[in-house]
């Protein structure tokens, strides 16, 4: 479930396999491209997609620490 600002959406994502303990993830800034129709990935209802880089040693997640919930990226 990610935070908006305005609502809260449930985004599936394989990137499980790229991170040994998810619970990193939790309370993390991240960025997810929301206007995107809904679909069925693994069985459930994704309402967006999460945007990762591919590096060498595996995914990484754009650093973000000052952006409010919601905002918009140009």
């Amino acid at each position: 479930m990610v935070d908006l600002g305005l609502e809260t959406r449930q985004i599936v994502s394989g990137i499980g396999e790229a991170f040994s303990d998810l619970e990193v993830l939790k309370g993390k800034k991240v960025i997810i491209v929301a206007n995107l129709k809904p679909a069925k990935l693994m069985g459930i209802e994704s309402q967006g997609m999460l945007l990762t880089a591919e590096m060498a040693k595996g995914l990484e997640l754009p650093a973000l620490f000052d952006a409010a919930n919601g905002s918009q990226i140009s």
